[in-house]
Parts: C-alpha cells; structure tokens; sequence
C-alpha cells in the first residue's frame, strides 16, 4: 500500500456505534462530532467505518469462520449456478433466499431473508451458515442507527425513514426486504478457479473482475465484513479507494446505496464499488464477506418529501414519486445519475474564466487593463466562492442553489433556498452570500463597501477615468 493510499485510509471516518446513538434531550457535542465524522466521510470517500461492540464483533467473526466453513464443505456443481439465491430476474429482487453461484465472476453467496425458508433442489430444507439470524438483528440495528445519523445531519426529522424500512418485529406472513448475504470469492474448488491462479501467477498483480466495476447497490445502505481486503469504492475524485485495507476485528464498512440517493434527492451519493479477488490461488479458503443490504420495503414510495419539508432544494428528477418495486426494475447507470461527474463544477469553470481574464489582461497589448473597482469585485467574486465550497465540502453539504431569476425574485423571501443552504453551512450574519452563479449587485456592493469603505462613492469616477482616453 503507498502512502496516498494510507492516507486516505487513515482520514475514512471511524465512528464507534455506542457514540451514533441517540438519546431524547438536545445532541451531545459527541453525538454531533460523531455524525460530522460519518457524513464527512461518506460525502468525500462514500464510505466509512462503524466500530462494533466486543459482543457484536465476535458475532461477526463466528460469522465468517461459519461461512468459510460452509462453502468449503459444500460441493460445487454447475447445475447449482443461476440457483434462487441470486435470480436475475428484477421481479424477484425481494424473495431471493438461499446458495447461488455464478461462475463466470467466481463468486458463491447464501442469502439469508427472515420469512422465506430456502429449499435444495430435491425439496429438503438447506442448512444455512450458522448464526445467521443473530447476524442479521446486529446488522439491521447498526444500519438504522446510521440512517438516523444521516437524517440528523440533513436536518430531517428523527425516524424520517421509518416508513421505508420493514416492521421491527417482522409480522405474521411477512417477508424481509433487506438481506443479509454470506460470500464467498474465488473458491479453489469452483470451475475456473485454476484458470484463475494462473492467471493471477502470469500477469504477476491483483485481477479485477471487470463486469464488477461502476457497481452500484439499489440499497438505503450496506455493511461489509470480510475476512481479507479488497473493497474498493470511488471517491469524490474518481479515485479507486481500498477502504478495507486497515480495519481492525470490530470494524466493518458502510456504504450509501441508490435507493438512499433517490429518497435524499440526491444530497447523499451512492457508492461506486467493485471487488478485488486476484492474487487468492494460495488460499484454499478464498475471500468471505458478510454483506448485510438494508432494504426499502416494495409497496414503499421514493418521492424526497421530507427533504422539501426541511427546507432542502430538490431537483425537478427527485419530485416524481416511484414505488420501491419500479425503482428496482429499472436500470441505472453511473454515467446517468452522474452527468455532473464529467462537467466542470462552478467553482472551477469560475476559476478558469478568472484565469483566462488575467491572462488576456497581461498578453494583450492593445486591451486596457481593468479598472480597480471591476478587479476587487472579480477577486471578491472569486475569494466567496471558494469560502462557499470549502465550508460545503468539509461538512459534506452538496450545493444546490436557486437559478439567478429566481435568486433575485427571491432576496425578501422567508424561505429562499439560498437562505436554508446558508443556515446549514453556518456562513456568517451580514457577510454577503455567493452562488455558482454571479453575485448580485446588490450583493456585490454589500461586500465590496466592508471589504473598502467609501468604494461605491469612488465607483464612478473610477469608470469614468478608464473610459477616457
């Protein structure tokens, strides 16, 4: 591992469960250092790391040990791969239960899914990993604690998201949305497992499967444990992140799904995974994951209404209520829920026009130089910007602001949008706010008459000394 590496390692957010729970009464200071830990992390590396409790821990260690146990006692047969466990088929998203294998990304998994009992072939009841059902209560409370973390920290209202989760306790005929799945990667014993040390011997590095990357979960969120590194997620720079490289025996990984990011309007982005299983040939066991996916329930609805509630903007592609059960179906892309990816961002096309203007400004010999009141405003402009960002970006705000008609229709109202995003960042009382798009005038004069008292007075004769000839 290179140093970059360690270091982005070592700045993931690592919260212990004990300090994201939350007690009646105002929030403690750790309670909101806690939660700034977690949605930093998941808004610059999609990722962070939850410490469990000793009990908890060992659980999932049994876990692993059990799961290890069960795919290397387990015959495989080609006729089990496509088995129920993993359908490919998007109707049957909510009932997928027992052991899967498929072949061609050498993987085996059991799903186990409170309410369904899973079959072998021949009609007898399949024995799963044991510990299971033990994991899957760790697991489902861990990830509502999260959940309720990041509604805190959208300023949304406390269990906002319990209406899109299963009852707790399931009731009488009820099936589980969420799952919880025991992997196994690159299992000597499977077909083309031998092709696959050979070839991780030639090419002498790590393989990755490449149908694997740009991965994205359909989940609220998703929690890993594996016995050996090789999740990797991408950052908010498009950066491959191993993120777990260095966890210690009560950590384990969560992540945002896109199920999540719909219902958030887009203020929480999913993780872009994949995962590495080369350089295993050694290793008779191969890579054991648990992987719990906390689930919206099918009748349930994604339609961001609790985001417009506390104030949030949301975009025109989030108003639009879709059952679970569509959303599921439908096919979604990185390159379309992310267009932006590949689009300069405001504050850098910003930077660039103000480095073009600079720089025409020195290599034409003909053009005049700018006159001290344009200059200090474009500096202005410049200097709020990136305090704008640079605040968003440590708290893990994503920007969303109202267009520049709407920004001037809206500077007597209440509840403009500028003034939630304002609020949430903390920008200072009286100092003037910056959009993606140009200040204001009205905003520019106010900055610019505290940044140089007496310059609105001066301002014309200014001008009227660069326009003489």
């Amino acid at each position: 591992m290179d140093d970059a590496e360690a270091n982005i390692l070592a700045s993931l957010g690592r919260v212990r469960l004990c300090d994201l729970a939350a007690a009646d009464g105002l929030p403690s200071d750790g309670y909101k250092m806690c939660v700034s830990a977690l949605t930093q992390s998941l808004a610059q590396y999609s990722a962070a790391v939850v410490e469990l409790p000793p009990a908890d821990g060992a659980l999932l260690r049994s876990g692993l040990d059990s799961a290890r146990l069960f795919f290397h006692q387990r015959g495989y047969g080609s006729g089990e791969a496509g088995g129920g466990g993993g359908s490919g088929d998007a109707r049957e998203w909510c009932k997928t239960s027992g052991y899967y294998a498929d072949p061609q990304m050498w993987l085996e998994m059991y799903d186990f899914r409170p309410g369904i009992t899973p079959v072998e072939p021949n009609g007898v009841a399949e024995l799963p990993p044991s510990g299971l059902p033990d994991m899957f209560s760790v697991l489902g409370k861990v990830s509502r604690e999260v959940l309720d973390a990041i509604s805190f920290s959208l300023n949304l209202r406390s269990s906002t998201f319990t209406e899109l989760l299963d009852n707790i306790p399931l009731r009488s005929q009820e099936v589980s949305s969420s799952v919880l799945s025991a992997c196994c990667h690159s299992r000597p014993s499977m077909e083309g497992a031998q092709q696959h040390s050979v070839a991780s011997q030639d090419d002498e590095q790590l393989l990755v499967f490449s149908d694997q990357e740009n991965q994205i979960d359909k989940t609220l969120l998703t929690l890993v444990k594996s016995d050996r590194s090789g999740l990797y997620i991408k950052d908010l720079q498009g950066r491959w992140i191993l993120v777990d490289g260095d966890l210690g025996p009560l950590d384990i990984v969560v992540y945002p799904g896109l199920a999540l990011y719909r219902e958030t309007a887009g203020y929480v982005n999913p993780a872009v995974h994949k995962t590495e299983v080369g350089n295993l040939q050694e290793c008779m066991f191969g890579r054991c994951s648990l992987v719990f996916k906390l689930m919206p329930r099918s009748v349930a609805r994604l339609s961001g209404e609790e985001m417009r509630a506390a104030g949030h903007g949301v975009d025109a592609q989030f108003q639009v209520p879709i059952l679970v059960n569509d959303f599921m179906q439908t096919e979604h892309s990185a390159n379309q829920l992310f267009p932006k990816n590949n689009e300069p961002s405001p504050h850098v096309e910003q930077e660039a026009s103000y480095n073009f203007v600079m720089k025409r400004k020195k290599e034409g010999r003909k053009t005049k130089a700018l006159p001290p009141s344009k200059r200090l405003r474009l500096e202005a402009q410049r200097v709020l910007k990136e305090r704008v960002q640079d605040i968003a970006d440590k708290k893990g705000i994503k920007l969303r602001f109202c267009s520049l008609r709407d920004c001037e229709s809206h500077i007597k109202s209440l509840d403009r949008p500028c003034e939630n995003i304002r609020t949430e960042i903390g920008w200072p009382p009286g100092v003037p706010f910056v959009h993606p798009h140009d200040l204001p005038n009205k905003a520019k004069l106010m900055f610019l008459e505290a940044y140089e008292p007496g310059w609105t007075a001066s301002q014309q004769d200014l001008e009227l000394s660069f326009t003489e000839p």
